[in-house]
């Protein structure tokens, strides 16, 4: 069931925590209003722009004269220099060089330009209230771009013209249909079960917080180290098992592995209190220990994506230090460890936003999944939202998603408790990296990690950028095999064989290898055309034993791909 929005706020505010618990229902009562954003923190880092602003004379006359220049800029021809600042690629076609169109988008970008030059070099300015400055303007002049308005944009007009209005009727119908929460993707092309996370095979382990799948081999011998998948619970665990042409828990069948992978509960309000540990106990070390059970005295290849790949690496630590060596290897896919580089995300990561985060949550028993795609919006408003905006409800286009916009539609949610944990003590704190990340009350460390590593990063990474990921490297020692692919942090790990335009990047660095950073690891690594699975694939066979009979599946509770990932 979906998290209550009131019913937990009465039970927080006659917990034992008294006066504590007041201010966290009174703030969750206005984070309701704010989206979880904290009314403060935008407020402190303008008032701290501004005041420096206001004692730096020079800087005044600086931003005056070149208002002056930017002025005459919006009379140049198009292309006039605009501070380095890119031209909207939404206003570069054809019909946008005709006047006044040219002229009202260069005048944006023009202006655009200034005001982003005048959020940064003020003396005195903190950092991270000057990125937040900076993101603010960047966000108002995404939303006020010509591109986003019928009446100055000419390829909306042109459209309106040709079609006689059909277009802004078919946009405001898809308005109102969005506005009362009607499911926006029916696609019979695209169901979970019939067309998405159809490779064979049955549930073999369920708990309250995950089931295991075990797939159907598919070959007459298979590698004895069977591989288990921890995907991210942040969404549906079947962006790894989409159709059949770019499942990668397929293509591991097909090549002889044994696959198992967690499916993960979606959480309602009454599991707010699950935490970070009981993700690691109950999800990872809980799927270590059946599969021990259903195929006994075999050490697994663990790969875990994403969040998924967080906690794995935590476990593994764990399991190192506490001399337990079941695994065999363990594989990362855009996975953060150290966080001093978390992406977009940073500017959401900080006291203020997380204690006002906390009380929305602490009021729902969580976080919903629309309120975590509201955060990605934001920071990637043009991509994500203006764009959409304007093919869905100026054109009046209708959607037609491919499997990966499916699954990112099939949204979950986020334990209150979990999510508190791991944004303060990961993202905040960065305990993990810094050795002071504890399980069962001692601290663990990456360092004790001795198994080999196959780590990969993508380049357009937003959420977990690739040199943020790339730090694995320097946090432990044993062998690490680290691939930079092409695409982003979805698209770039599904990218199957004769995937077109895709390409990466590889270089084994040995444990007892001198530190490489990243920009010497571009220097030499070698580049290859292709999809990066072939290459994954070889690894782990060549990190296995000789290959044996495949054991039968036992004891299944129900065919994949389970329940758990029908849970609305």
């Amino acid at each position: 069931m979906p998290f209550d929005q009131t019913a937990l706020a009465s039970e927080q505010l006659v917990a034992s925590d008294g006066f504590a618990a007041a201010d966290r229902f009174f703030q969750g009562e206005v984070a309701h209003l704010s989206g979880g954003r904290s009314p403060f923190a935008t407020a402190e880092a303008w008032t701290n722009w501004l005041v420096h602003l206001a004692l730096s004379p020079g800087r005044q006359m600086q931003l005056c004269l070149q208002a002056s220049a930017a002025m005459l800029q919006v009379s140049d021809p198009p292309g006039a220099a605009t501070n380095g600042m890119p031209a909207d690629p939404r206003c570069a076609g054809e019909e946008w060089a005709a006047w006044p169109y040219n002229t009202i988008a260069a005048a944006h970008r023009v202006c655009q330009a200034w005001w982003s030059n005048a959020a940064t070099g003020v003396r005195g300015v903190s950092s991270r209230n000057e990125q937040l400055v900076a993101a603010s303007i960047s966000q108002f002049f995404q939303a006020t771009s010509p591109a986003n308005f019928l009446a100055t944009n000419p390829e909306v007009q042109r459209v309106t013209c040709e079609r006689g209005g059909e277009n802004l009727i078919a946009g405001a119908r898809h308005f109102l249909a969005d506005a009362s929460g009607a499911k926006r993707m029916n696609s019979d092309a695209l169901v979970v079960g019939k067309t998405l996370a159809i490779t064979p095979g049955k549930v073999i382990f369920r708990n309250r917080l995950i089931e295991l799948i075990q797939y159907e081999p598919a070959t007459k011998s298979v590698h004895p180290e069977p591989v288990l998948i921890v995907p991210a619970w942040i969404m549906k665990y079947y962006i790894l098992d989409l159709r059949p042409q770019n499942s990668m828990i397929r293509f591991l069948v097909e090549h002889g592995h044994t696959v198992f992978a967690v499916s993960w509960l979606n959480p309602a309000a009454a599991d707010a209190e699950l935490t970070m540990d009981d993700y690691r106990r109950l999800g990872v070390m809980a799927a270590i220990d059946a599969i021990n059970k259903h195929v006994p005295g075999r050490r697994i290849h663990a790969a875990g994506y994403c969040l998924g790949g967080t906690m794995l690496a935590i476990a593994a630590a764990a399991m190192a230090r506490d001399a337990d060596t079941r695994l065999a290897s363990m594989t990362l896919f855009t996975a953060q460890t150290d966080f001093t580089e978390p992406g977009d995300l940073k500017l959401l990561i900080e006291d203020s936003e997380l204690t006002w985060l906390d009380s929305l949550m602490s009021r729902q028993g969580g976080l919903t999944g629309g309120q975590m795609g509201a955060a990605f919006q934001m920071i990637r408003a043009d991509e994500m939202l203006w764009t959409p905006f304007v093919h869905r409800y100026l054109l009046g286009e209708t959607e037609h998603p491919n499997d990966l916009v499916a699954w990112n539609a099939d949204q979950t949610r986020m334990p209150r408790r979990m999510h508190s944990e791991y944004l303060r003590r990961l993202f905040l704190n960065n305990a993990l990296a810094r050795g002071q990340f504890q399980v069962a009350g001692r601290p663990i460390a990456l360092r004790d990690i001795r198994v080999p590593v196959f780590a990969l990063g993508t380049a357009k990474d937003h959420v977990a950028p690739w040199r943020s990921a790339y730090k694995i490297t320097l946090l432990t020692r044993t062998e690490i095999t680290f691939v930079l692919a092409s695409g982003g942090h979805n698209a770039g790990v599904v990218s199957e064989p004769g995937h077109k335009g895709r390409s990466y990047r590889i270089l084994t660095i040995p444990d007892d290898s001198p530190t490489i950073d990243a920009d010497a690891y571009l220097e030499r690594a070698s580049l290859h055309d292709g999809s990066w699975w072939p290459e994954w694939q070889r690894w782990l066979a060549t990190h296995s034993g000789s290959p044996v009979a495949p054991t039968p599946i036992r004891q299944a509770l129900c065919d994949a791909p389970g329940t758990y990932v029908f849970a609305p």
